[in-house]
C-alpha cells in the first residue's frame, strides 16, 4: 500500500539497475513494514543533474550523481519500522545497486485511512474492502 516515489538522476543508472533499484525499495518496504508483496505502487523518475539537488544539511554528507531520493506514502507507522527501513534501503540498495549509504535520502509521509483510493472511485479502507 506504501506509494514510493523514487528520484535519481538521469544516465547514471541503466535500466537494469533500475529495475533492480526498484525492486530493493520494493524488498526493503515489504520486510519493514510487513506489507504483503503484492503491495506494490512506484514512481521512478529521472531528472537532469540540474534538477535534483541534496545538500548535506550540515551533517557533512557528500553526495554523488548516484543520488537516489525515496519518498514513501503511506498510513502512519512506528518509529521503530521507520527506522528499520532506513537501514534496510540503505544495505539493499549498496549491496544490489552499489548506490552509496551516503547518496540515500528519504523522507516518509503519513496519512490515514481516507487519503487512499485504489479504483473506481471508492475509499477501499474506509468502505472495509481492505483492512
Amino acid at each position: 500500500m506504501p506509494l514510493i516515489a523514487i528520484d535519481v538522476i538521469r544516465g547514471h543508472y541503466d535500466p537494469t539497475q533500475l529495475r533492480t533499484l526498484m525492486d530493493a525499495v520494493q524488498d526493503a518496504v515489504v520486510s519493514a513494514f510487513e506489507v504483503p508483496a503484492t503491495d506494490r505502487y512506484q514512481i521512478l523518475t529521472q531528472h537532469e543533474p540540474f534538477e535534483l539537488v541534496a545538500l548535506d544539511t550540515g551533517l557533512g554528507i557528500e553526495r554523488t550523481e548516484g543520488l537516489v531520493m525515496v519518498r514513501v506514502t503511506s498510513k502512519a507507522r512506528p518509529d521503530d519500522a521507520k527506522t528499520a527501513l532506513y537501514r534496510t534501503l540503505a544495505d539493499t540498495l549498496h549491496e544490489r545497486v552499489g548506490v552509496a549509504r551516503s547518496d540515500l535520502v528519504v523522507s516518509i509521509v503519513d496519512n490515514g485511512d481516507a487519503d487512499w483510493s485504489f479504483g473506481h472511485g471508492v475509499a477501499q479502507f474506509v468502505t472495509g474492502e481492505l483492512g
